[in-house]
């Protein structure tokens, strides 16, 4: 796992500087920005964000070889979104595991609600077959895992702010993939996205967070 460091958004006041991670690669310097977010600062695990996300106007192709209209069939719904890849060797199983612990601490009725999404960052490999599998052993298979082109993964995830590297093969022969390490809470009231969790995100943390963001409330 590498690190890169984001860049401070100017002109806003109360902003925080986020060094996200990505999985798998070599650095750059920390010249190149992973993503850029406007975020009150607090010792929360949750960062509430000033300037909420609109969701990603994104269609893919989901785990049953269908057509996912994401902002249609997470409209008015509690939604988690994260980017990663199968092959990732740490933080993206790590990330699912900490969210799917969460979920199942839910009510039934709850579960039903919350939306769980998994983008691929590696869609050459990660077919909906391959991310279907993932999903039930390193997340829930109730989780949606989706993949697509990678031109309309990236342009998606630019939408939340969020920087991806197209997939790049080492000198070893390992194929790796530089992506944003955070997941981002929509709003089930206002749709937007208005909560980001870094990779330090423990399962308690979502197990105490989770409740709220179901009802569109700050951690």
């Amino acid at each position: 796992m590498r690190k890169k460091t984001a860049l401070t958004v100017a002109a806003l006041a109360a902003t925080a500087t986020l060094t996200l991670s990505a999985c798998g690669g070599k650095t750059d310097g920390g010249s190149k920005p992973v993503t850029d977010v406007s975020a009150t600062a607090n010792e929360k695990a949750a960062t509430v964000l000033d300037r909420p996300f609109k969701k990603p106007d994104l269609v893919l192709t989901d785990t049953h070889g269908k057509k996912y209209d994401l902002r249609e069939q997470t409209k008015g719904k509690p939604t988690l979104i994260y980017y990663g890849y199968t092959k990732c060797p740490d933080v993206c199983p790590l990330t699912m595991s900490n969210i799917a612990i969460a979920y199942k601490k839910l009510p039934p009725a709850d579960r039903d609600k919350l939306q769980v999404v998994f983008v691929t960052t590696d869609p050459e490999r990660d077919t909906p077959e391959v991310l279907g599998k993932w999903l039930k052993g390193a997340g829930d298979p109730a989780f949606t895992g989706l993949t697509g082109d990678f031109p309309t993964i990236q342009a998606g995830a630019r939408q939340m702010g969020i920087g991806i590297d197209p997939p790049k093969k080492e000198k070893n022969g390992t194929v790796v993939s530089m992506h944003g390490a955070q997941v981002i809470a929509f709003s089930p009231k206002t749709d937007a996205g208005y909560v980001l969790y870094s990779e330090d995100t423990s399962a308690d943390d979502y197990i105490k967070d989770l409740p709220k963001l179901l009802k569109g409330e700050k951690p």
